[in-house]
């Protein structure tokens, strides 16, 4: 099984320790590229897929790098409607 899918099947479960990071790491292999504007952005960042047109608005956790069981759920729900997963 490769680190993609070992990411997809812990994104699925909706674990309570999925960080910051391995978000990153996912949708980078799923071929987003990550943009956050600078100082000015704050803790909003910008995922963007080139070849499908498609960009996530996302928000870096603080202070610890965990993601929040909402925001996995709303971000499952995007990979699977643009049937990315």
């Amino acid at each position: 099984m490769s680190r993609k899918e070992k990411l997809i099947k812990r994104l699925r479960s909706l674990p309570k320790d999925f960080t910051y990071s391995e978000l990153v790491s996912l949708l980078q292999q799923l071929g987003f590229e990550e943009n956050n504007k600078g100082k000015t952005s704050g803790s909003r960042v910008k995922f963007y897929h080139s070849e499908k047109g498609l960009q996530y608005l996302a928000h870096k956790p603080h202070p610890a790098s965990i993601i929040k069981e909402k925001a996995l759920k709303d971000i499952l729900f995007f990979l699977d409607s643009n049937k990315l997963l």
